[in-house]
C-alpha cells in the first residue's frame, strides 16, 4: 500500500482504503479498480491524494481489465455522453476555482473564459433532448452547489433560445445563471451541505445568499440584470419570495433564472426524496407556479420542456409503458399516451394515472 497524488493516478490502480470526501462520506470503497469515470469522480470531489495497492504487489486478475461503470441507462455508454462528462467535470472545476478565487482571495472574476467554456459545452448538444438527457445523467457530483450552478447556466441558455432572445440578451441570461448563487460561498459549507432539513435560523441564514451575491457583484462591470438576478431569483410574482417579498417590477432575467433554478432543483435528488421526472415537475409548476412566475416565461418553459420529450417512451405510475404521441396544450403534464398494445390513454381525461419516469 502506498499514498499517491491524484496527478499520478491511472486506470487499473486499486484503492487500498476507502476514499472519503471532506464531509467524511465514502465516495470510493476499498478495493475499487480505478477507471476513467472513477478518476473523474475523484477529480470533481477534490481528492488530492489517496492510498492504492502497491503496483509491485501481485494484483488480482480483475485489475487487468478495467470494468465498465454499471449505468442503468444506455446513453451513458455513448461517446457523446463520455465527452460531455469530461468537459462538464472540468468546467465545474473552472467555476469553482474562479468563484473561490474571487470571493475568498479577492482575485479578479474573469467571466469571459467561463462563458466560452460553457458555450462550447452547450453547443456540443445538438437538440434540447440531447442537453436535458446529458444533465439528467450528471447527477452524481459531490459538489452539488457547482453542479447546480452549471446546470442552471445551461438551462438558462436553452430557455433564452426558446424565448428567441438576441445574442446579447442570451449571453446576459447565461451569465445571470452562472452567477445567481455566488452568494452561497458566504454561507458555511456545513449548513449548505446539511442532509437534514434546515432549522428556522439556518434557513434565514441561507436566504441571505441573495443579498450576499448582490453585494459581491454590485461594483463589478457587469450588466445590471446579472446583479439583479443574484438578488431577486427567489422572488415570486405573488409576493411569496425573498428577500424583498416583492410582487411588481421583478427583473425579468431574475424570473427566467428562477424558473431554471427550480426546475434543476426539482429534477435532482434530495435527501428526503428521489429526483422528479420532468413531467412531475411540469405538473408541480402547473399546480403551484402559474401565479408565481410571469405567464410569458413559465408557459414557454413548460411547453418546450414537454415538447422536448414528445415521442419519448415513458412509464406511468401503474407500471405501464408507452410513448407520448400528442401534447395537451392546456395541461402539458398530461399528454396522450400510446401503449405497446396500440391502445391510447389521454391523461388529461383521468386523474388516476400520471407519468412517473422517462425511459
Amino acid at each position: 500500500m502506498k499514498k499517491i497524488s491524484f496527478n499520478y493516478l491511472k486506470a487499473g490502480m486499486i484503492t487500498a482504503l476507502d476514499v472519503k470526501n471532506k464531509q467524511g462520506k465514502i465516495i470510493l470503497e476499498k478495493g475499487t479498480v480505478l477507471d476513467t469515470y472513477a478518476i473523474l469522480h475523484l477529480f470533481t470531489s477534490d481528492i488530492q491524494e489517496l492510498y492504492v495497492e502497491d503496483e509491485s504487489e501481485e494484483l488480482p486478475a480483475q485489475a487487468e481489465a478495467v470494468p465498465a461503470r454499471p449505468y442503468t441507462q444506455p446513453i451513458t455508454m455513448t461517446q457523446q455522453f463520455q465527452t460531455f462528462q469530461v468537459a462538464y467535470s472540468f468546467i465545474i472545476l473552472s467555476i469553482k476555482n474562479a468563484f473561490e478565487g474571487f470571493v475568498h482571495r479577492k482575485q479578479p472574476l474573469h467571466t469571459e473564459h467561463l462563458l466560452l467554456q460553457i458555450n462550447t459545452l452547450f453547443y456540443s448538444c445538438k437538440t434540447s433532448l440531447d442537453l436535458f438527457d446529458m444533465l439528467n445523467h450528471m447527477r452524481s457530483y459531490e459538489d452539488s452547489t457547482y453542479a447546480h450552478t452549471l446546470n442552471v447556466t445551461l438551462i438558462c441558455k436553452r430557455f433564452g433560445i426558446w424565448l428567441k432572445l438576441d445574442e446579447h440578451a442570451l449571453d446576459t441570461l447565461t451569465l445571470c445563471g452562472l452567477l445567481h448563487d455566488i452568494g452561497k460561498l458566504m454561507i458555511p459549507a456545513k449548513i449548505l451541505d446539511k442532509p437534514d432539513q434546515y432549522t428556522n435560523d439556518e434557513f434565514e441564514l441561507v436566504k441571505k445568499h441573495t443579498r450576499y451575491g448582490y453585494d459581491l457583484l454590485k461594483d463589478l462591470p457587469l450588466d445590471s440584470h446579472v446583479k439583479s438576478a443574484a438578488l431577486l431569483h427567489h422572488e415570486r410574482c405573488d409576493g411569496s419570495g425573498y428577500p424583498l417579498g416583492s410582487t411588481d417590477d421583478i427583473d425579468p432575467y431574475a424570473m427566467m433564472v428562477a424558473i431554471a433554478d427550480v426546475y434543476d432543483a426539482m429534477t435532482a435528488a434530495r435527501p428526503h426524496r428521489p429526483p422528479l421526472c420532468p413531467f412531475q415537475v411540469i405538473s408541480s409548476f402547473e399546480q403551484n407556479g402559474l401565479q408565481k412566475y410571469p405567464p410569458k416565461y413559465i408557459l414557454t418553459f413548460l411547453q418546450h420542456i414537454a415538447q422536448t420529450y414528445q415521442h419519448n417512451r415513458v412509464m406511468l405510475n401503474d407500471g405501464r409503458c408507452g410513448t407520448i404521441v400528442m401534447l395537451n396544450p392546456h395541461q402539458f403534464s398530461r399528454p396522450l399516451i400510446q401503449f405497446d398494445t396500440g391502445e391510447y390513454l389521454d391523461l388529461s381525461a383521468t386523474r388516476d394515472y400520471c407519468i412517473q419516469s422517462i425511459l
